[in-house]
């Protein structure tokens, strides 16, 4: 009894040895790109977070997934050999990093779309004011 279940063990052990081998011996694909993917997909959400919360006007979401697309089809085209080279991924990482510059200004920009009316808002404050100039003069 003890013998078949230190047969098995060992058994079991050797097959995962020989499936991280068999992984571990794969070349990986020199077209894949999940940092950049991982990075857009995470841009998307960012944008789509700023509209639903009315961070972002409509034409300042409109501009940023442009920018979006536009890395994307970046993207294609540097996979269109079937390799990706270190300058091509570079270039994706900068106009990854700008775009996330971008989106972050448009975010705290102080633009605001709060009744997702497609229209920018006025702050409060601006009303306040005309109101009170408008009464002294």
């Amino acid at each position: 009894m003890k013998t078949k279940m230190l047969l098995g063990i060992l058994a079991m052990a050797a097959a995962g040895v020989h499936a991280q081998s068999a992984t571990m011996g794969a070349a990986p694909d020199p077209s894949a790109t999940p940092r950049v993917d991982q990075r857009e997909a995470k841009q998307e959400r960012r944008i789509q977070q700023g509209v639903s919360s009315g961070q972002l006007t409509p034409r300042e979401a409109h501009r940023l997934e442009r920018e979006q697309d536009r890395i994307e089809r970046v993207e294609g085209n540097a996979k269109t050999d079937g390799k990706v080279t270190a300058k091509e991924r570079a270039r994706l990482d900068h106009m990854q990093d700008r775009a996330s510059r971008d989106i972050a200004r448009e975010k705290h920009d102080r633009q605001r779309d709060m009744d997702h009316d497609g229209r920018r808002d006025r702050p409060q404050a601006q009303h306040a004011e005309r109101g009170e100039r408008g009464r002294r003069h």
